[in-house]
C-alpha cells in the first residue's frame, strides 16, 4: 500500500511541479533571454506540449494507483471518489489544451508567421490572444486542482497512521479504568 501511495504522490508531484516550474521559471526566462517573442513562443509551445504529455501519463499513473489503493483498503476501486474526480477533470483540461487549444494556436501562428508582428486588432491576433487567455486559465485550473489533489492524497496517506496512533489497545483501556 505504501508503494501505491508513493506512486499517487509522485505522479502529482511530477505533474504539478512541472506546471509550477514551467509557469514561474521556464516561461519568464525564455521571454527574457531569447531575442524575440516569436522564438520564446516557440520554446514555450514545445515545452507545454511535453508538459501536457507528462501530465496525461502522470494522471493515468495516479488513477491506476488510486484504484489499486482503494481496492486494497476499501475492497472497491472507488472510481467516483473525490480524488479520482479531480484527476479526471485535470486530465480532461490537459487533453483540451493539448489536442484543441494548442493546435489551434499553432495553426494561427503558422498562418501569419510571427504572431507578435500582427496588428493587435487583426482578427487572427484577436483569436490567438483569446486562445492564449483560455490556455492560461485552463493551465491555472489544472494547477489549483492539482494542489487540492496533493492535499487530499497526502491526507489520505497519513490518516491510517493517525488512527493507529490515537487508538489505545484494549488491554490499556482496561488498565486505566475504561478511560
Amino acid at each position: 500500500m505504501t508503494l501505491l501511495r508513493f506512486f499517487m504522490l509522485l505522479s502529482l508531484v511530477v505533474w504539478v511541479g512541472g506546471i509550477i516550474f514551467f509557469a514561474f521559471v521556464v516561461a519568464p526566462a525564455v521571454f527574457t533571454v531569447l531575442p524575440t517573442p516569436h522564438l520564446a513562443g516557440l520554446v514555450v509551445t514545445r515545452s507545454l506540449k511535453v508538459l501536457h504529455w507528462i501530465g496525461l501519463v502522470s494522471g493515468l499513473v495516479y488513477v491506476l494507483a488510486s484504484f489499486a489503493y482503494a481496492r486494497l483498503t476499501a475492497a472497491s476501486a472507488q472510481p467516483l471518489a473525490v480524488r479520482n474526480l479531480l484527476v479526471y477533470i485535470m486530465l480532461a483540461l490537459t487533453a483540451v489544451l493539448q489536442f484543441s487549444i494548442i493546435p489551434r494556436m499553432d495553426a494561427l501562428r503558422l498562418s501569419v508567421g510571427q504572431i507578435d508582428a500582427v496588428a493587435p486588432d487583426n482578427p487572427v491576433r484577436v483569436h490567438f490572444n483569446a486562445l492564449h487567455a483560455w490556455s492560461t486559465r485552463l493551465e491555472g485550473a489544472v494547477l489549483l486542482l492539482g494542489l487540492a489533489l496533493i492535499y487530499l492524497t497526502a491526507r489520505v496517506a497519513v490518516q491510517p497512521r493517525v488512527a493507529t496512533t490515537l487508538t489505545m489497545p484494549a488491554s490499556s483501556t482496561a488498565m486505566h479504568g475504561g478511560r
